[in-house]
């Protein structure tokens, strides 16, 4: 045998490098399964608040927003309010789908008990009060969170969104999205009324 034969080299496989594809397959299925689950809502979103006490963050009146009879609208602070669900809100002036939600909310609010405090997010104080004079104002608390910290402790996705507060201040159920008028009747006004619900 010559002594210039070379032994064939035996490449060893470097199996760290395919880790990032398989992750990558892993989290890809995971979601198709996710998306193919039946009867999925789109408009629910789990959140870590969920079961938790509400954030504590107090929030000023939006400056010059009056109710009907023309008092001052208080600010929105959690912990005044009151001792039986409500409605948590958050919105904007600059929000289509909050245009589009808003007559069910101003309907919404005519019903006997039901409260809703309005979250006013990253919004200049005239353009929230030109909004709500426009279209009517559904919200008995609302606050201005100009900076949108308030929403991050919130668990704000983007608005609108929706939360039911209970009596004793936890966060019961959130709901991304303009409401509609099958989840004010299957899930907003039975959480209100402290009815069990399906989900």
């Amino acid at each position: 045998m010559s002594d210039t034969a070379q032994k064939p080299s035996g490449r060893k496989i470097n199996w760290a490098v395919f880790i990032p594809v398989a992750a990558f397959v892993a989290l890809a299925g995971l979601f198709a399964i996710m998306l193919m689950k039946p009867h999925r809502d789109t408009s629910v979103v789990p959140s870590v608040l969920i079961g938790k006490p509400a954030p504590e963050t107090a929030l000023p009146a939006i400056a010059g927003l009056t109710a009907p009879d023309g008092s001052p609208v208080a600010g929105f602070d959690p912990a005044k309010f009151p001792d039986h669900p409500i409605l948590v809100n958050v919105w904007a002036s600059w929000c289509a789908p909050c245009r589009e939600e808003h007559p069910l909310l101003l309907a919404l609010s005519k019903q006997e008990g039901v409260i809703i405090a309005g979250l006013n997010y990253k919004d200049k104080p005239k353009n929230a009060i030109g909004f709500l004079e426009g279209l009517g104002n559904p919200y008995a608390i609302a606050g201005a969170d100009r900076s949108g910290r308030a929403a991050i402790e919130w668990g704000v996705y983007g608005v609108p969104e929706s939360y039911i507060v209970s009596g004793d201040g936890t966060i019961l159920y959130k709901h991304v999205g303009p409401l509609t008028p099958e989840v004010i009747s299957t899930e907003i006004l039975p959480r209100l009324r402290g009815e069990k619900t399906g989900s």
